[in-house]
């Protein structure tokens, strides 16, 4: 049966943890540059699947290598810095409507960066841990869902926000030295452990 309050909580506990995460930098940066709905459409769907999982397997997603996911998760940051720093930012200073590309390829664009990104990510682990502890998998994931899509979309809409007041190629080398600052994080939580 649903419980509100489990949901409330979960939702509470996942937002926060979650707030400052890569999830709201990928989704300032697809927002910035694609129509905001399709960005969400695909982030929204990728996230439905890491509830789907983190409520299924309960307390064992806690059991994966965390090194190995560190060092994965590291280099899929630095890729991503590395594509930012290369690619050329927009040279004008006038806001231009997100790129018009398909709805299939934005949101499958979203859909597979948060996919990869957030798999073994904390907020799963703690969906995770949180359906084992209440054993109400309907309730954490409703919660555990909202949380997360609320996130997406502060990050989708900032981005589309700030793109009005600030240059394209400075959002972009500001994202890429986060990314590199997050790589190398992830990194050295892979070596230390």
């Amino acid at each position: 049966m649903f419980s509100l309050s489990t949901a409330a909580v979960v939702f509470g506990v996942i937002f926060l943890a979650e707030l400052p995460d890569k999830t709201a930098l990928a989704g300032l940066l697809l927002g910035t540059r694609f129509r905001a709905s399709y960005v969400f459409a695909g982030v929204a769907a990728a996230f439905a699947v890491h509830v789907v999982l983190a409520v299924a397997a309960g307390s064992v997603l806690t059991l994966l290598p965390q090194r190995p996911l560190q060092a994965v998760v590291g280099a899929l940051f630095l890729g991503g810095a590395i594509y930012l720093l290369r690619s050329k930012a927009e040279e004008d200073e006038e806001i231009k409507e997100p790129s018009s590309t398909s709805f299939w390829k934005v949101a499958g664009s979203g859909f597979t960066l948060i996919l990869v990104a957030e798999f073994g990510d904390l907020t799963q682990i703690m969906t995770a841990n949180l359906a084992a502890r209440y054993e109400d998998w309907l309730s954490v994931g409703v919660g555990a869902f909202a949380a997360l899509c609320a996130v997406a979309g502060i990050g989708i809409l900032g981005g589309r926000a700030l793109l009005k007041r600030v240059p394209m190629r400075l959002i972009t080398r500001i994202a890429a030295c986060v990314m590199l600052v997050l790589a190398a994080w992830s990194f050295y939580e892979a070596v230390v452990g």
